[in-house]
């Protein structure tokens, strides 16, 4: 590639940023990495109606958190901007005029009561109403209407809107990087609002001369707008622009059934549709892949898998390694399936691959939000615990009792381990844990599984009991490591409290 890679993320502020949405982002971030190149955001707005507060810092938060920020954008002006569309739209209407005047556009002075009459009549005979080719004579535009006509309209101020003209009898070859090619009979193609009579462009229009002036190279963006491609060809053409390379994502598929994921599925089946937490004006919360306790590594490692593959068995890719092994031609036509599991999984390992004293950190800062000031060793604990977490606060559901003395036992457990010559067994166990003055696991392992085989008793009658008395329910990590953890005064006054309780 001669020219330099320039990409743009182009979303629309009416609301939080879908997943689906965050992925083209990441292809576009991966793609402009892996060439050398520029990554844009470009604030899609025109329709002020459908703005929404808050939704274009979330855009930039969401892309932030995640580690693919872009290069060019609002705040990072690069001499391309602005790149919000609304501070832009003086621009616009200059084009639309080129277009009129080169013949490949015209105006339209239809009222929608009159559109909607077409139709109707059209419904009531079984046909669907294209304004095109087959009509556009016989509609009140200035294809149709005299110049005189024409001018005394615009004189009077008559409202309007320009449509793009497009051309009959041609099959177009449209080509696509995920794709291949297509051809298309311009015979189907409707000739689309560019402009509208409230003086802003249609989206059509602002793209393309958008994406001209900002030099993109590549347009990657989501299949829904692939119906919109042969337009978009037709209006490089027009203009006499050279064309970007298109290529179109898959859909991102809803886990079970068919049909594109959305916020419902999200609901219904508990897990995140959206990177960050996002509060509605009406005070609705959809949560958040970052709230959740993903860490935004596994996101995008998940992210990148959906409709992607590097043709080989690794599945753990870091962004440097994403960046590198990233190919549009590898990613798949065919809609992926989203799998609230698989997110889980990637979340697994990257947990278990994080720094010691990175994970120490953050679930000090979590025991700090649950106001537990402790003296133990964290990252001991973290180590005995992790394997078994996939998230943050796994650990504290792992290990909460390294923190909080037990004042209830399992009942079902306390039935099984705790029998009548129990409480005497313990009073022994006690006994020796007050003579040992080396409280270290191994030791405690040591002295207490020693006096087990010298009794020629079950190691069942007293390591369920004492783990019972020390976690209060069965589970945790090694009994004596939790001991060790514990410390010797703790240690004894579980095991005494347990005996209270139980017997």
């Amino acid at each position: 590639m001669s020219q330099k890679v320039r990409v743009r993320f182009a979303p629309s502020p009416t609301g939080p940023l879908h997943i689906g949405g965050v992925r083209t982002a990441l292809f576009n971030y991966l793609f402009a990495k892996k060439h050398g190149g520029d990554f844009l955001l470009r604030i899609e707005d025109t329709d002020q109606n459908r703005f929404v507060e808050g939704a274009e810092q979330y855009i930039i938060e969401a892309l932030d958190w995640l580690n693919i920020p872009f290069d060019e954008g609002p705040g990072k002006e690069k001499g391309y901007g602005p790149y919000r569309q609304s501070e832009r739209k003086g621009l616009y209407k200059e084009y639309a005029d080129q277009l009129i005047a080169k013949g490949h556009a015209y105006y339209a002075f239809d009222t929608s009561e009159e559109l909607d009459t077409h139709r109707k009549d059209h419904e009531a005979k079984g046909k669907t109403f294209i304004y095109n080719w087959h009509n556009r004579l016989k509609l009140k535009n200035s294809l149709a209407l005299s110049e005189t006509d024409v001018q005394a309209k615009l004189t009077a101020g008559e409202e309007y809107v320009i449509r793009f003209k497009s051309p009959e009898g041609e099959t177009l070859s449209l080509n696509d990087m995920i794709r291949g090619t297509m051809t298309i009979d311009t015979h189907v193609l409707d000739d689309k609002v560019l402009f509208k009579s409230d003086g802003m462009p249609t989206y059509h229009l602002a793209n393309i001369v958008d994406d001209h002036l900002m030099e993109i190279t590549h347009v990657i963006r989501g299949e829904e707008w692939l119906p919109s491609l042969a337009l978009h060809v037709l209006l490089y053409r027009a203009f006499g622009w050279q064309a970007p390379q298109f290529a179109h994502l898959p859909l991102i598929m809803k886990p079970e059934g068919k049909g594109k994921l959305s916020k419902r599925d999200g609901d219904k089946m508990g897990f995140p549709v959206f990177p960050l937490e996002w509060k509605t004006a009406e005070g609705d919360v959809f949560s958040g892949y970052r709230e959740d306790g993903y860490l935004p590594e596994a996101v995008v490692n998940m992210l990148a898998f959906l409709g992607w593959n590097p043709g080989t068995e690794q599945e753990i890719f870091s962004l440097e390694e994403l960046c590198q092994a990233f190919e549009l031609e590898r990613v798949h036509k065919a809609g992926a399936k989203f799998d609230p599991e698989k997110t889980k999984w990637f979340q697994h390992q990257y947990l278990q691959e994080m720094e010691a004293t990175v994970l120490t950190a953050k679930f000090k800062s979590l025991l700090s939000e649950k106001g537990i000031e402790t003296t133990l060793n964290l990252s001991k604990i973290v180590s005995l615990l992790k394997e078994r977490a996939t998230f943050v606060e796994d650990l504290w559901d792992q290990g909460s009792f390294f923190f909080e003395t037990p004042v209830s036992y399992d009942e079902k457990a306390s039935a099984k381990a705790f029998k009548q010559d129990t409480p005497a067994l313990l009073e022994e166990v006690i006994t020796l844990l007050k003579q040992t003055s080396d409280f270290s696991a191994a030791n405690l392992s040591e002295i207490v599984k020693g006096w087990i085989t010298s009794k020629e008793i079950g190691f069942g009658k007293v390591m369920m009991p004492l783990r019972l008395a020390l976690v209060g329910e069965m589970k945790g990590p090694e009994v004596f490591d939790i001991a060790a953890l514990l410390g010797k005064e703790e240690t004894i006054k579980r095991i005494e409290n347990a005996l209270k309780t139980i017997s």
